[in-house]
């Protein structure tokens, strides 16, 4: 067979071009029908180490080329929210910013000092597909060991600001008015759907600012908890009096039964006719303790935080206690602090 003739039954091994950097071009015999070409054969076998160096040699200078200056998706995220969000932090510890003292880090932090800010903030974390989450006094919160890989956007007045209009009953309470409305905060046969006017909303999905007046309040409940979508603005309350011998008699009785270790409040709901902590305690819980976090001996509806506890002990307390309550009174307890 001659030479011109060889030539006119080759076809291109890599489709017949020529790949950028590559210095690799191989032909080899096109095989007759019904057989493979021993040529063809040996020449395949004899190339690939040389197609093998050249994918080798490709994602080197791809590398290459991201160090001098080729971004990430990520890189590219984190420019566009501080460009966009003016005051925006990274990687912040989040047991810094709640009452337990336990939380792993936010991937991003901002302070949102108007309802302006937080409606910015909010549009933001939606216009680049991250969540978000509001953080008010974090006084009924457990923050996950391992953090949150979104927006953390710090929002609120202080309760405490409201206890002398009305409010005597959530003396020595911590945590926002917004916070307290959202899950319905009381205390002494009070709450606060018994003081709220209105409240001033910013809705995610319309995008609107709506008032409402009936927040569908329940027993540490709200519309507001049942849609996320509902982000609360401002409270209005009705006008009121405190009585300022009942405020200094809350917060007397607050400093006799609750423990003063970190800790996020009560865990769990009371029900209708024994409170938890008797439960708790009758279930023989009382001073229980996994690792750092331990079922208080002052208020057994407490878990306290003994120094360095961590969200996963918590929350094998909290298993342990509603398994136990269960097994020896038939009651099944709900949580009354949030998860994040």
């Amino acid at each position: 067979m001659g030479a011109n003739s060889l030539r006119d039954q080759r076809t291109p091994f890599m489709v017949g071009k020529r790949r950028p950097s590559s210095d690799v071009f191989c032909f080899c015999p096109k095989p007759k029908a019904g057989r493979v070409n021993s040529n063809s054969r040996s020449l395949v076998s004899a190339i690939l180490p040389a197609i093998s160096l050249y994918q080798k040699y490709a994602k080197i200078q791809q590398k290459q080329k991201s160090k001098k200056g080729t971004c990430t998706f990520l890189e590219i995220t984190i420019m566009r929210v501080e460009k966009l969000l003016l005051g925006v932090k990274k990687n912040i510890l989040l047991k810094n910013y709640t009452t337990f003292r336990i939380g792993g880090r936010a991937k991003y932090f901002f302070v949102a000092k108007t309802k302006e800010n937080l409606i910015k903030a909010i549009t933001v974390a939606k216009k680049l597909r991250l969540p978000f989450f509001i953080l008010g006094g974090g006084s009924n919160l457990l923050v996950s060991d391992k953090g949150y890989k979104g927006l953390v956007i710090k929002f609120g007045r202080p309760l405490s600001l409201y206890v002398s209009k009305g409010l005597d009953w959530a003396a020595g309470i911590p945590g926002t008015i917004e916070g307290a409305v959202y899950g319905n905060a009381g205390a002494f046969g009070k709450s606060m759907k018994d003081v709220v006017k209105s409240v001033e909303v910013f809705d995610t999905k319309t995008e609107k600012i709506e008032i409402f007046k009936d927040c569908q309040f329940g027993y540490r409940d709200s519309i507001f908890k049942k849609k996320k979508n509902l982000i609360i603005l401002s409270v209005k309350i009705k006008s009121g009096k405190s009585d300022w011998k009942k405020i200094k008699e809350h917060l007397d009785y607050r400093k006799q039964r609750h423990p003063k270790l970190p800790s996020a409040g009560s865990v769990f709901k009371n029900v209708e006719e024994t409170p938890v902590a008797i439960l708790i305690h009758q279930a023989g819980l009382t001073g229980k303790k996994v690792g750092d976090a331990q079922i208080s001996e002052k208020h057994s509806n407490f878990i306290v935080n003994l120094g360095n506890a961590k969200a996963k002990d918590v929350l094998k307390l909290i298993k342990l206690t509603k398994k136990s309550v269960k097994k020896k009174f038939g009651i099944v307890l709900e949580e009354e602090i949030q998860f994040l």
